[in-house]
């Protein structure tokens, strides 16, 4: 095969050449989250050794796609008369559209965060992270953190150790911070945290010492995972689940995997509580609705990949909250939960949509909280998460540190580690991470306000009719992929930048309301 001169590649075929090599990076993603949904979902757990060395070679060759020689050649040629300052719609001097040049834009920022960190770290943390996923749903069943200790400590070193390869100068939480939020300032996110805890604080303490009592129609009743899983099912064909192009299985964590040609969805079930996984499964499908709505002619791109995790939380959150905690969607799902649990024949809309949406400060757990002590978990998560990362905990430390922390904002200790740091799966394979969750809800309201100046969404969702809901969100995120920065997107979506003025709005009409406050 002849050789190419790839230093004197013009931008034309410097820019069809990038898009060959993110297709094959993209292809190497996308096996390697195949194989981490199945060690999730369906690996038997002596699969571990084997599907660590798999995940670390797979790991190992994404790499080298990534950073290869040739890869800078290709960006430089395109940035060469400005291509990545052009914001317009217009051509720029080469050539290329705003799309492809958020194309270079994205890919350069993946090519500087990797080439200077060595191929043997990549595989030795992908190895690890999936050994000590494995490890982590062992000792959580066990509640043995001391086990997981080791694990954890070699995996914030690894992390660190990343960290400092991508940029040496800067604060390691920050590097890491911005593997899942980019684009959005760590210091915008504080911001937000600090306005929502200096509103929600108050208004939880508010409704605990003079809210009315709340009615728990499911409460005193067994539901077996067999037909909880059945109303799983019924809930997404209502929804309009694609199962052409998805699935719905069990997980000790729910999650999502896939793109926008297989978007996949777990839950998990409490035998105590059926909302805990319709609602979890309500999330899972809001972020499956995200990667199936991306352009499917822009795949292996970063126009056709997601953009953040805060956004990508946006629209699980929507799904959960604004869509599945609303009163006309229990109008609609009502009757099919009494099918499949006839003893719940008594129960009204109102005492279900009651129901679906208690605070309850009590709760140990972030993935079955409400909507107001729900951040609180993840304000605590953060603010530990940054600790660690930048060396001022230490690994023993942790559970302690975590059960104080649950004492003093919430109000509750937890009896096990199993209850407390270990019940997130989040640690087994990094850091920084959890901002996006809270993100993810601030932003969905500001969707949901936007979506609602369009939309007549109550009626819609009274109706059974979810197709617009999703339409609209296609239309104003999902088809953008990764064409704006994430500040930029949310202005086009909703017209003002990020903002918890909505979150906060919706909160207090919606808590002030039920609690007769």
């Amino acid at each position: 095969m002849a050789t190419v001169d790839e230093t004197a590649i013009d931008p034309s075929d410097a820019y069809e050449r990038l898009l060959e090599r993110s297709e094959k990076l993209t292809n190497v993603r996308m096996a390697s989250m195949a194989l981490g949904w199945d060690q999730r979902v369906m690996m038997p757990e002596g699969g571990t050794p084997a599907r660590a060395g798999q995940l670390s070679t797979l790991s190992s060759l994404g790499h080298e796609l990534l950073t290869a020689d040739e890869v800078a050649t290709w960006l430089e040629a395109l940035e060469s008369d400005g291509v990545t300052r052009d914001t317009g719609n217009a051509e720029s001097a080469d050539g290329l559209t705003d799309e492809q040049t958020a194309v270079v834009r994205e890919l350069r920022r993946e090519h500087d965060r990797a080439v200077d960190v060595p191929a043997d770290l990549i595989e030795r943390l992908t190895a690890h992270q999936a050994e000590t996923q494995q490890v982590w749903q062992e000792v959580k069943a066990a509640d043995d953190f001391e086990r997981f200790a080791p694990a954890l400590e070699e995996l914030i070193a690894l992390h660190r150790e990343r960290a400092a390869a991508i940029d040496p100068a800067e604060n390691p939480y920050r590097v890491l911070y911005e593997d899942s939020l980019p684009y959005l300032p760590l210091e915008t996110v504080e911001r937000i945290f600090d306005e929502l805890r200096a509103h929600l604080v108050p208004l939880i303490d508010e409704i605990q010492e003079r809210g009315r009592e709340l009615p728990t129609p499911f409460a005193g009743h067994t539901y077996d995972e067999e037909t909880q899983m059945a109303l799983s099912e019924a809930v997404l064909d209502v929804l309009g689940y694609d199962r052409t192009h998805g699935r719905l299985d069990t997980a000790p964590h729910p999650f999502m995997s896939g793109n926008q040609f297989d978007a996949r969805i777990t839950t998990r079930f409490r035998e105590d509580d059926p909302l805990d996984a319709l609602t979890a499964t309500i999330h899972e499908f809001g972020h499956a609705t995200y990667q199936l709505g991306l352009p499917k002619d822009q795949y292996g791109t970063p126009l056709g990949s997601s953009l953040s995790s805060g956004v990508h939380e946006s629209q699980s959150r929507f799904w959960e909250n604004h869509v599945g905690r609303t009163k006309a969607f229990w109008e609609l799902i009502l009757p099919t939960v009494k099918e499949h649990f006839p003893h719940l024949e008594d129960v009204t809309v109102d005492e279900a949509y009651a129901a679906v949406n208690r605070i309850y400060p009590e709760n140990l757990i972030r993935v079955e909280a409400d909507e107001l002590t729900y951040h609180l978990h993840v304000i605590l998560r953060c603010e530990i998460d940054r600790a660690f990362v930048e060396g001022d905990l230490e690994v023993a430390d942790v559970p302690q540190v975590w059960n104080d922390k649950m004492d003093d904002y919430l109000g509750v200790r937890p009896e096990t580690d199993a209850e407390g740091c270990l019940q997130d799966t989040h640690w087994s394979y990094g850091f920084a991470g959890f901002q996006g969750y809270t993100v993810g809800s601030v932003l969905a309201a500001q969707l949901d306000a936007a979506m609602r100046e369009d939309l007549e969404v109550d009626a819609l969702v009274r109706e059974g009719e979810f197709d617009p809901l999703r339409e609209w969100m296609t239309e104003h995120v999902h088809r953008h992929g990764q064409r704006y920065p994430t500040e930029e997107l949310i202005e086009v979506a909703t017209g003002e930048p990020l903002t918890a003025e909505y979150f906060l709005e919706y909160v207090d009409e919606k808590f002030r309301t039920l609690y007769g406050l």
